[in-house]
């Protein structure tokens, strides 16, 4: 079972989402940034190393969200998501096909991959808990 991390990063009231590549799987598929966490890596170091790689920037993390377990067809994870803002540097595309900030009302218009589905809804009723 892959231990991968993901990041919701907020930034001037708007969560960046990135659109995987046609070669990734699943393909297309819209998530948040973050990746596989190495043998002897902590999960927030991982997810910042993973965020420089992925779109060039520095983040703070802020606090965790409830992990996800998913079954694909052809793998497994867990998903360990962390809430974090942008700390510096400019968003660059480097591993997806797109990566673009939107409003967190505007999240459910995407076509998820599913494993992030349950992450992308706890966010929005955390959001709305606090209006």
């Amino acid at each position: 079972m892959l231990q991968v991390t993901c990041a919701i990063i907020e930034h001037a009231n708007k969560i960046l989402i990135c659109q995987r590549s046609a070669s990734m799987k699943p393909p297309l598929k819209w998530e948040f940034p973050g990746g596989k966490i190495e043998t002897g890596e902590s999960k927030e170091g991982c997810l910042r190393r993973e965020i420089r790689e992925e779109i060039n920037i520095d983040i703070t993390i802020r606090r965790s969200l409830t992990m996800v377990e998913h079954h694909y067809a052809d793998f497994s994870l867990q998903l360990y998501p962390f809430v974090c803002s942008l700390q510096s540097g400019e968003v660059k595309a480097l591993e997806h096909t797109q990566a673009i900030w939107v409003a967190i009302d505007q999240l459910l218009d995407y076509d998820w991959a599913e494993a992030d589905l349950p992450i992308v809804r706890e966010n929005i009723a955390y959001a709305t808990s606090i209006k």
